[in-house]
């Protein structure tokens, strides 16, 4: 894994957030180790975001423990876009915000 650091970051905080699709994380954290602004945490899909899935991502998810990355302080990314390039899955993609 890469290391950590802000020299990296090319935004102010707020201007873009990671998004995290659902039908493709798997949780193995590689988000949360190289994020250097700690926007990540690793836990179980909330029932509303599982209920959103088809029976097909429900089993995936089920086989990886269902667990999921979120974005609790999407609001201090600084578009690195570390996670992104980390993310085996291809999850992670950044958005300006409204």
């Amino acid at each position: 894994m890469r290391e950590k650091s802000t020299d990296d970051c090319k935004q102010q905080p707020g201007v873009i957030a990671p998004v995290i699709d659902m039908k493709r994380c798997e949780g193995k954290g590689d988000c949360l180790e190289v994020c250097p602004e700690n926007v990540f945490e690793i836990r179980r899909i909330d029932d509303v975001d599982y209920r959103g899935l088809d029976w097909m991502h429900r089993l995936k998810l089920s086989v990886h423990g269902m667990k999921v990355a979120y974005t609790p302080n999407a609001h201090a990314c600084r578009s690195c876009g570390l996670c992104v390039a980390a993310c085996p899955e291809g999850a992670i993609k950044l958005v300006k915000t409204a």
